[in-house]
C-alpha cells in the first residue's frame, strides 16, 4: 500500500489490507507489525480510512495478549511480542514481533450461531459441515464452542472452510489438535472476561506461528474488533429484532452502508462522514469497556 510510512531503520516488506509489516534493517531476526487506518469490506479497500482505527485495535489486542500472558491470573499463554518498544513515528498503532513461521490455519472459534454459519444451518442444519441441534435461531448460543478452522489461502484468494482433518494434512496430527486445543481455550478464558464487561464474544479467529524452538505461539491480532464479533449482552438478551440484538462493535456499520449503496461492481463509493464517526465510535466503545 501507497500509505505506509518510512521508518528509520526498518525496511518495508509488505502490505496487506490493513496491516504493513517491515524488517530491521540490521537483518535481526523480529518484525514491525503497523496498523493502518485503512478498512476494508468484501474485498476492497475502501476510502476513506477510519481515523484512529490502527490505534485503537492495537491497543485491544496488546491489551489481550497482556491478559492472556498471564495479567488475568490465569496460565501464561506464548505470543509473539518481543516486549521491545516501536519506533515513535507509529508507537501507538505498532508491535514489534519475533520472526515466526506462521501456520497456514485460520483458527476460528464460533460461540454463538450467526453470519455464513446462519446462512448454512438454516440450508443443511450445520455449521462448517458440523451438525447442530434443530431449532436454532439467529444469535442463538451454541450448546459449546465449535472449532472451525479455514485454510488461509495465498493473497488475493478467498480462504477455505477445512476440516480437522485437513488441518491434520496441512500441519500434522499434534500440532492440528494444538492449534485447536488452544484455540477454544483462548475463546472461553476471553468470553468469560467479555462477559464480565456486560459484553458476548459471539465468534473469533486466530492465528499462529511456531518459532525457533518449536513453541506454538499466538500472532498477528487478538481479539480486537477486525478478528472477533462482539456484541452488547444486555441488547442480545432484551432486543427482538436480529439487528438490535446482535449490534456488533466493529466495522458493521461500514458493511451494513456498503451493502446498500453499491452494487460491487468497479469502485466502491466513499464512505460518507457520518458511518466513519459511528464506526469510530464502536471501536472505542469496546476498547474502552473492555480494558476499563
Amino acid at each position: 500500500m501507497s500509505d505506509a510510512p518510512r521508518i528509520p531503520g526498518w525496511n518495508h516488506v509488505y502490505s496487506g489490507k490493513v496491516r504493513d509489516l517491515y524488517r530491521p534493517a540490521d537483518g535481526s531476526a523480529k518484525m514491525l507489525v503497523v496498523a493502518s487506518d485503512r478498512v476494508s469490506a468484501f474485498d476492497h479497500v475502501l476510502e476513506p480510512g477510519i481515523p484512529g482505527k490502527g490505534a485503537l485495535l492495537t491497543s485491544l489486542s496488546t491489551w489481550w495478549f497482556g491478559q492472556l500472558a498471564g495479567a488475568d491470573g490465569g496460565d501464561p499463554i506464548a505470543n509473539h511480542l518481543t516486549g521491545e518498544g516501536p519506533p515513535a513515528l507509529v508507537a501507538d498503532r505498532a508491535m514489534v514481533v519475533r520472526s515466526l513461521d506462521m501456520l497456514p490455519i485460520e483458527c476460528v472459534v464460533r460461540g454463538y450461531i450467526t453470519g455464513s454459519g446462519w446462512a448454512e444451518y438454516q440450508e443443511s442444519g450445520t455449521v462448517c459441515g458440523i451438525p447442530l441441534p434443530e431449532g436454532l435461531s439467529n444469535g442463538d448460543r451454541l450448546p459449546e464452542p465449535i472449532y472451525t478452522p479455514a485454510y488461509k489461502a495465498p493473497l488475493g484468494e478467498h480462504d477455505e472452510n477445512i476440516s480437522f482433518e485437513k488441518t491434520v494434512e496441512l500441519v500434522g496430527a499434534d500440532r492440528a489438535a494444538e492449534l485447536r486445543d488452544a484455540s477454544l481455550a483462548i475463546y472461553s478464558r476471553a468470553a468469560r472476561a467479555a462477559e464480565a464487561k456486560g459484553l458476548i464474544l459471539a465468534d473469533t479467529k486466530f492465528e499462529f506461528g511456531v518459532d525457533e524452538d518449536g513453541v506454538l505461539r499466538i500472532a498477528d491480532e487478538v481479539l480486537t474488533s477486525d478478528s472477533s464479533r462482539y456484541w452488547d449482552r444486555a441488547a442480545w438478551e432484551n432486543g427482538s429484532a436480529p439487528a438490535e440484538r446482535m449490534a456488533s462493535f466493529d466495522k458493521q456499520i461500514v458493511r451494513d452502508w456498503l451493502a446498500a449503496n453499491w452494487d460491487k461492481q468497479g469502485t466502491p463509493p466513499r464512505l460518507p462522514a457520518d458511518v466513519i464517526a459511528r464506526t469510530v465510535a464502536r471501536y472505542e466503545q469496546l476498547l474502552t469497556r473492555m480494558t476499563a
